[in-house]
């Protein structure tokens, strides 16, 4: 990758809101979506991401994600999934409603504008558990295995809305 970045779309949450799409995407560059402050207005949540075609979240049994999470209060611990409706963004330990509690990351978004390949992503992540007592990082990556173009992400949490949080799309040329 190159070092210029292009903003594409950006999204700041002040109110609660069910999801955060954005789109934009519409060349083979690869993409990066930074999460700033993403907190969820229910305890014990997951933030997921979906793909989107023409604005639309794709919500087919088509993505599979493996992750590295890493803990400060224990030994790091691995997780994955196949086959799903979504891919987590955050490893397999929940996010939570306290101060502090917000998820910070990035992602790195490749192939998405390519009808002939499957959509990739890497994940990197730092956020408070739900109890607020422990540091959790999260590395790892996802793909939605249908070759389709895509045009941008979907962002919900698995149970309540998005309370808090900048989500931002950029091109990274």
């Amino acid at each position: 990758m190159a070092g210029q970045l292009i903003q594409v779309n950006t999204a700041t949450v002040t109110v609660a809101t069910p999801s955060v799409t954005l789109t934009g995407i519409d060349s083979d560059d690869v993409y990066m979506v930074t999460l700033n402050n993403v907190q969820c207005d229910t305890d014990v949540t997951n933030l997921y991401v979906q793909v989107t075609a023409s604005g639309t979240a794709q919500n087919t049994a088509n993505y599979d994600w493996a992750k590295k999470t890493l803990r400060a209060n224990t030994t790091f611990a691995d997780s994955a999934n196949t086959n799903k409706t979504y891919s987590q963004v955050n490893t397999f330990l929940s996010m939570g409603t306290a101060l502090g509690e917000s998820m910070h990351g990035i992602q790195y978004l490749y192939n998405f504008n390519n009808a002939s390949e499957y959509s990739f992503a890497t994940d990197e992540l730092a956020f408070m558990d739900y109890a607020a007592t422990n540091l959790i990082g999260g590395q790892g990556g996802w793909v939605y295995t249908v070759a389709e173009a895509h045009d941008g992400v979907h962002y919900t949490f698995s149970t309540g809305n998005i309370a808090s949080g900048t989500f931002t799309l950029y091109k990274v040329v």
